[in-house]
């Protein structure tokens, strides 16, 4: 039991995914008094936030269709444990909004933005239109097309290839795809909707002009919900690979003051007139000195880190308070950025279990994870077992302490992607902070072959 007196309106929090979100909220749960309950799949019995929170519920077997996407399981769950409030953490069912409308039905807070809110922003074709209203660029594009639909070649011809389809309601490179020749458009829009359905129960798609190089910049947003907006810096999400981020920093290398000021003049009224609650984060991708919208992200980030040790701030203790009792501790007039973070994300290669951990340490080294010795690794999740979070007085520091700390972290009995990301953070381009979402794709086979 927790016995620390509780600092939020809630008492006990459950925890609707696993992994190391999930041991993320519990721990700042844990020192705002909060008792947590944990869910967990018959794969993750012996999963570190099963063993960190004060009660933990099965909800059903390994696959997330079978467990953690099955509302009715988890909302059960907290119902049975007298749980006031859920936190979604992040995928799964963290922008779902009948998942939250079902929460707040049941009674029980949802850690995150209204149902409504959550579904304007999930459609990404409205929240483009959202986006201009209030004065920020996006790329051109269409609203939905499909794959018997001719106009879809025809609006695609008059922005001009290369093109990229996105599915509205889609995330994490999921419904993605890159179209260079009109005769592969058809195809490849029934493609991108079969994959959208798949992860997103929605097969909508919509067409981009596909920006061959840009920047992937994003601003941390943290809201009550009663007018009061932070902007807490950008981070640049840039290297990826698939779509998939690799490496996260804030601030950003190719953002200038001035950039940073246009994108919050444009994000601040946006979120006020919603009146957004929570953490969130709006994605944009930069070309030279112009940027354009490209999404909302309704939820805390995987990277949110690099942005609490630039600013400070603890996003999930502000997210909580915001969430269940309309209020931050935080001046959204008073955030300033000082010195430099760096993320990257540690993968599985190969599922298995952990025989040897060495976690790193020392001044400005975090290690977010779910790992510990002994702990198996199932192959049924996304691959990230990890984030190595540092923070340096500038980049360059920031980096040589990234690379100590990669160095110094050792896990055994699976392969991991350490030693590539150490070739990435070393790479002649990377230090020179001038490269683009492509760059990882040039380099590739360099990475895994360590040269």
């Amino acid at each position: 039991m927790n016995k620390n007196k509780p600092q939020a309106g809630v008492k006990r929090i459950l925890i609707a995914n696993r992994g190391e979100i999930a041991v993320r909220v519990i721990r700042t749960c844990r020192e705002m008094g909060i008792e947590t309950v944990a869910v967990y799949s018959e794969a993750d019995k012996d999963n570190l936030h099963v063993r960190l929170a004060d009660k933990a519920v099965c909800i059903g077997p390994a696959p997330s269709s079978k467990s953690y996407l099955v509302m009715q399981n988890i909302v059960m769950a907290a119902l049975n444990t007298n749980s006031e409030a859920i936190h979604p953490g992040v995928g799964f069912l963290s922008e779902n909004a009948a998942f939250a409308r079902l929460v707040k039905e049941n009674g029980i807070i949802f850690i995150g933005p209204d149902p409504d809110v959550i579904e304007l922003l999930g459609d990404k074709v409205k929240a483009r239109e959202t986006a201009q209203k209030y004065g920020l660029p996006i790329t051109p594009g269409t609203g939905a097309v499909n794959a018997k639909d001719g106009k879809a070649v025809e609006a695609a011809m008059k922005l001009g290839f290369p093109v990229i389809i996105k599915a509205a309601a889609g995330g994490g490179g999921k419904g993605m795809r890159i179209v260079r020749k009109s005769e592969e458009l058809a195809e490849n829009i029934s493609i991108a909707s079969r994959e959208a359905e798949s992860n997103f129960a929605d097969g909508t798609v919509f067409i981009e002009k596909y920006l061959e190089n840009p920047r992937h910049v994003e601003l941390q947003i943290l809201a009550d919900g009663n007018g009061n907006v932070a902007v807490l810096g950008e981070r640049d999400c840039t290297v990826q690979k698939n779509h998939q981020k690799l490496i996260e920093e804030s601030p950003s290398p190719g953002v200038t003051e001035k950039m940073r000021k246009a994108m919050a003049a444009g994000a601040v009224p946006m979120f006020k007139e919603l009146k957004y609650r929570g953490a969130g984060t709006i994605e944009f991708l930069a070309d030279g000195n112009n940027f354009y919208f490209m999404e909302v992200n309704a939820r805390v980030q995987v990277e949110h880190p690099v942005s609490e040790y630039v600013t400070n701030v603890d996003i999930i203790r502000q997210q909580i308070l915001a969430c269940t009792e309309g209020r931050m501790e935080i001046n959204p007039n008073a955030i300033t950025l000082n010195g430099w973070s760096i993320e990257c994300r540690i993968n599985a290669l190969t599922p298995g279990a952990i025989t040897r951990l060495e976690i790193p340490g020392g001044i400005g080294v975090r290690f977010d994870s779910f790992l510990y010795n002994g702990c198996f690794v199932p192959p049924h999740y996304d691959s990230m077992v990890a984030k190595l979070i540092v923070h340096g007085t500038d980049r360059n520091h920031a980096l040589a302490r990234m690379d100590r700390a990669l160095r110094e972290l050792v896990i055994e009995g699976i392969k991991t992607n350490i030693e590539r990301q150490r070739f990435i953070i070393n790479h002649n381009v990377f230090r020179s902070g001038d490269f683009g979402t492509s760059w990882y794709a040039q380099i590739e086979k360099e990475v895994e072959n360590g040269r």
